[in-house]
């Protein structure tokens, strides 16, 4: 904006005429401003009811068909031995399963390792600084049924053999410190279970000499008890899990076994049997169930509540001005107002809430028998009754989570225990039903409505544009008419800056 300086000669405020004799024209400005605004602040409250309703869409995804509710349990009667995962495909039966062995990873903590000086060994460590005598040799690593060669000779050091170790697949650490070996299998079970061996008197010798060796070889080779106690490496076996399900053994590498529909887990060794029974997933029903309603009902509800909010008849959008005159928490209250009855009447909600509302009012048909949520015991409160923006929602009789009717009895409840296929055929079809109406009204529609979105998002968009415009255009106006009336005003300056200028020097020639 151009800086203008103007009233020095004719002493009038000129920014305040200027801005009188344009307010009419400003004032259409900031009507369409505040407009776009409005329709700014419907479009994200679109935005946020949209992701709402995907939601349930998505989670009507994982309803809509009887397979989806046909979940499977089985209890265990000692949860502390065993845990258990039950597919579909799991039948129903009482198993009876004990726990023989748990999987275990073979593991080795080293003899103790030190040199003939009596100083620590390290990795720079050769066999014949630890006392090795026995020339070229060779030992055996044996890993699963893998066996590697290692060859020796009085120079090879304690690294060496540990890249040799690392390099047959185990796990393998130095203790320089406490002079040990640690050595690991990667994987629990047999398969991966190790041993070093050499079939000459040098590579026994050197394996004794790196603590590599049990009591029983150690003490074969000739060497003291007291020796023995600190030269012996002390070996967990890799073992395979192993139970017996209804008399028949089966194992594993890692505790875990897939048997005819169930994931069975050990976790304890047993001496007893353990009970596996495997049923229908009723409480599995009944939640899925309520969880739906659940859901439908808080969606319904902040629909309902849009819808019939208060009018903010006599609230628009504040002009910076407007702001400039009023506190933070009033600016914040004010916009308020505005936002909470932004979808009030909006005819795309009405046209989506009803569509809900009828398929959850129209029911099901099982077995030939026309079926609503009422059979179930699942119902609406009376008009009277219900609260305001309540009366859309549904609720399980006996269910201490809708406490207007926890008192009754719960059918739903006694009907999926006497007749779970009849629940789930119904709840199935009704989500179905919801689940084909939600995608009906998500269809895109050319230069209307994109694809997934409840709402005309497209057309919304098109109208803020043209009020991006139209502000452009009326704005373009209003400079032009400010210009227009500085223009007059500097000429109106400038004439009489020039007649004062005369005057002063008529009055010089005259002597005053």
């Amino acid at each position: 904006m151009p800086i203008r300086i103007t009233g020095m000669n004719s002493g009038l405020d000129t920014e305040s005429i200027i801005s009188e004799l344009v307010k009419a024209q400003k004032s259409k400005v900031e009507t369409v401003k505040k407009k776009q605004t409005s329709h700014q602040w419907k479009q994200e409250a679109w935005k946020e009811l949209n992701t709402k309703v995907g939601k349930l869409f998505n989670s009507l995804n994982a309803i809509r068909f009887s397979g989806d509710w046909s979940k499977k349990v089985t209890d265990v009667s000692n949860s502390s031995v065993v845990s258990v995962t039950t597919s579909d495909s799991a039948m129903n039966a009482a198993q009876e399963l004990k726990v023989n062995e748990l999987a275990t990873t073979a593991y080795m903590t080293g003899g103790k390792v030190s040199t003939t000086s009596g100083g620590k060994a390290d990795y720079s460590t050769k066999l014949s600084d630890l006392g090795y005598t026995g020339g070229d040799s060779v030992i055996k690593l044996k890993v699963g049924s893998k066996e590697t060669e290692i060859a020796i000779t009085g120079d090879t050091t304690i690294g060496d053999i540990t890249e040799k170790i690392e390099s047959a697949g185990l796990g393998v650490r130095f203790d320089a410190e406490n002079g040990r070996f640690h050595i690991a299998a990667q994987q629990n079970g047999s398969s991966s279970d190790f041993s070093f061996s050499s079939e000459t008197t040098g590579g026994e010798t050197a394996l004794a000499k790196l603590g590599l060796l049990d009591k029983d070889k150690l003490t074969a080779l000739g060497m003291t008890e007291d020796e023995i106690e600190a030269a012996s490496a002390h070996k967990v076996a890799g073992k395979d899990a192993e139970i017996v399900l209804n008399g028949v053994k089966y194992t594993s590498t890692n505790n875990t076994f897939n048997i005819n529909g169930l994931t069975i887990t050990a976790k304890a060794k047993s001496t007893e049997a353990v009970t596996l029974t495997t049923k229908r997933d009723t409480d599995g029903i009944y939640d899925m169930a309520k969880n739906f309603l659940k859901e439908y009902n808080s969606l319904i509800r902040e629909m309902d509540k849009l819808y019939n909010a208060e009018s903010a008849k006599g609230y628009d959008p504040l002009t910076e001005d407007e702001k400039a005159e009023m506190s933070d928490s009033e600016i914040e209250k004010w916009e308020a107002k505005i936002k909470d009855s932004i979808l009030r009447r909006d005819s795309n909600l009405s046209t989506l809430s009803t569509a809900m509302k009828t398929i959850m009012l129209q029911g099901a048909t099982v077995n030939g028998e026309k079926m609503y949520l009422s059979s179930f015991g699942i119902e609406t409160l009376g008009y009277w009754e219900a609260e305001e923006n309540e009366k859309s929602v549904f609720h399980i009789q006996g269910d201490e989570d809708f406490p207007s009717v926890s008192t009754k009895d719960n059918k739903l409840k006694a009907m999926v225990e006497s007749d779970p296929d009849k629940v789930i055929d119904f709840f199935s079809q009704l989500a179905m039903n919801m689940y084909k109406e939600l995608d009906s009204q998500s269809r895109g529609i050319d230069g209307i409505r994109s694809f997934g979105k409840f709402y005309d998002d497209k057309k919304m968009e098109e109208e803020y544009n043209n009020y991006t415009s139209k502000i452009t255009k009326l704005e373009t106006k209003l400079t032009a008419m400010e210009d227009n009336w500085y223009k007059k005003f500097a000429a109106m300056e400038t004439a009489m800056a020039k007649m004062q200028s005369n005057q002063n020097a008529l009055s010089s020639l005259l002597g005053g």
